[in-house]
C-alpha cells in the first residue's frame, strides 16, 4: 500500500509488455530528437535553410524538455498512467506526421516543439511506470532493460532513419516514426493498467532522502555536461586531434554506440544489489577516458578504445541515476524523474554550450581535459556521499507517514530491506 492506496496485481507477462512498449517508445523518441543530425543537409537544401538553423531543432529540442519536465509532470500527476503515456505517445505521431508535411521551417519547428514536450512527459512519468509492476528488488534490471530501448537509438534508430531520408527523402523518416507512434500508443493503451498514479508500485522512493536526490541531480548535470562537452563535437576531435579519416568516423561512432548498448545490459546486474558502486563505475570509467584522450588522443588505437569507453560510461551512467531516483525520490517519483530529466538536460545544453566556446578558442584537444574534470567532480562529490553511510530504506507499510528505519547494509553499502 502507498500513500492509503493498494497497488494493483499486475500478471508477469502483462508487466513484461508493458516494458517492451515503453522501451521502443524511449527508442522512437531519441531517434526523433538526434534524427535531423543525421539528415540535416537535406533538411536545410530543401527548406532553404542554413545548416546551423536545422541544428537549432536539435539544440532548442533539449531546452524545452528542461524547461517543460516539471511543470508538465505536475500538471498530469492525477492522470491515470495509461491515458496519459497512451495520449504522449498519439501527440508523438501527430508532431511526426506534421513534420514529415511541413512546408516551412516554422511548421517544423512547432512540429518539434510538441515532440519536445512529448518527450519531457514521457520521461517524466515512464521510470517509475515501467517499474511498478516489478518486485523492488528487480527494478534496478528493469530501469537497465528499459533504457537499452534509448541506447540503442543511436546506434540504429538514426542511422536506419537517415539511410530512409537519404533514400526517399528526410519527409519519409519522419513519417514512419509517425506510425511507429501509433503502433506504440496502441499498445500502451493495451497492456498499461487503468491505475491512478498514486496507487503504482514505484510510486515513492524506497529510501527518500532529499539532501541526497538533490546532491544526484548536481553530480548528474555536472557528469552530463561533462560527456557532452566532448561528444557533442566528437567528430571534430577525431579528425583534428587523432587524424582519422572521414570515411573511419561511423564505424567509430556506431563502436561508442555498441558500447553504450553493452554497458546498459551489463549494469542490469548491479543496479539493485550495488547501486552506489554503479553510479560511480561508469564515471570512474568515463572520466579516465576523457583524461586518456586528452593526454593520448593522437595515437590512434588508443582513442578507439577511450572512445568506446566514453560510450559505455554515458549510456550506463544514465541508467544508473535513473534507478537511484527510485530510492532516493523524497516525494513522487514522477516529480524526481522530472528533475533528473531536466538535469539531464540541463547538462547536454550545458556541455555542448561550453565546448562550442571552448572548440572555437581553443581547439579540439582542451574539450577532454574539461570533460573529464567535470565528470571528476561528479565522481567526487557521489564518492564522498557514499562516504557517509547507507541510506535508509522505508517500509511500505509506512510509505504514507514517510516512517524509515535502518537496514543492513549490503556489500556496497547500501541497506536493504530486513
Amino acid at each position: 500500500m502507498i500513500g492509503g492506496a493498494m497497488t494493483p496485481e499486475v500478471s508477469p507477462r502483462r508487466a513484461k509488455a508493458v516494458l517492451v512498449a515503453l522501451s521502443l517508445a524511449a527508442f522512437a523518441f531519441i531517434t526523433t530528437e538526434l534524427l535531423p543530425v543525421g539528415l540535416l543537409t537535406h533538411m536545410a537544401l530543401d527548406l532553404d535553410r542554413s545548416r546551423s538553423e536545422v541544428g537549432l531543432l536539435v539544440s532548442g529540442y533539449a531546452v524545452v524538455v528542461v524547461l517543460a519536465s516539471v511543470p508538465l509532470t505536475r500538471l498530469t500527476q492525477r492522470i491515470p498512467r495509461r491515458h496519459l503515456l497512451g495520449g504522449t505517445m498519439l501527440l508523438f505521431a501527430a508532431a511526426n506526421a506534421t513534420a514529415a508535411l511541413a512546408s516551412t521551417y516554422t511548421v517544423l519547428a512547432g512540429s518539434r516543439l510538441a515532440t519536445a514536450l512529448a518527450q519531457a512527459l514521457f520521461w517524466s512519468v515512464a521510470t517509475a511506470t515501467v517499474t511498478g509492476p516489478f518486485p523492488v528488488a528487480v527494478r534496478g534490471r528493469v530501469v537497465a532493460l528499459f533504457a537499452t530501448g534509448a541506447a540503442l537509438a543511436p546506434v540504429l534508430g538514426v542511422p536506419l532513419g537517415t539511410w530512409l531520408g537519404q533514400q526517399a527523402g528526410w519527409r519519409a523518416a519522419f513519417a514512419v516514426l509517425a506510425g511507429v507512434g501509433v503502433v506504440i500508443a496502441a499498445a500502451v493503451l493495451v497492456f498499461l493498467p487503468g491505475y491512478p498514479p498514486a496507487a503504482g508500485g514505484a510510486a515513492r522512493g524506497t529510501a527518500p532522502d532529499g539532501r541526497r536526490f538533490t546532491l544526484l541531480l548536481v553530480a548528474t548535470a555536472l557528469g552530463i555536461g561533462g560527456f557532452m562537452t566532448l561528444q557533442t563535437y566528437l567528430t571534430p576531435f577525431l579528425l583534428d586531434v587523432s587524424g582519422f579519416a572521414d570515411a573511419v568516423l561511423a564505424p567509430l561512432l556506431f563502436a561508442a554506440g555498441a558500447a553504450g548498448v553493452v554497458g546498459t545490459l551489463a549494469v542490469a546486474r548491479t543496479l539493485d544489489t550495488r547501486p552506489t558502486a554503479s553510479l560511480l563505475t561508469p564515471l570512474s570509467i568515463g572520466t579516465a577516458s576523457l583524461f586518456g584522450l586528452y593526454a593520448l588522443g593522437a595515437l590512434q588505437p588508443g582513442t578507439v578504445a577511450f572512445v568506446a569507453g566514453i560510450g559505455l560510461a554515458y549510456a550506463t551512467f544514465g541508467s544508473a541515476v535513473q534507478s537511484r531516483m527510485l530510492q532516493l525520490a523524497p516525494g513522487s517519483t514522477d516529480i524526481a524523474s522530472a528533475g533528473v530529466s531536466t538535469a539531464f538536460n540541463a547538462g547536454i545544453a550545458g556541455g555542448s554550450l561550453l565546448g562550442g566556446v571552448l572548440l572555437a578558442n581553443s581547439g579540439a584537444r582542451p574539450l577532454a581535459l574539461v570533460g573529464g574534470l567535470l565528470t571528476l567532480l561528479a565522481l567526487t562529490l557521489l564518492a564522498l556521499d557514499a562516504w557517509r553511510g547507507p541510506t535508509r530504506p522505508v517500509r511500505s507499510d509506512d510509505r504514507s507517514s514517510a516512517a524509515s528505519r535502518p537496514g543492513t547494509p549490503d556489500r556496497d553499502g547500501n541497506a536493504v530491506s530486513r
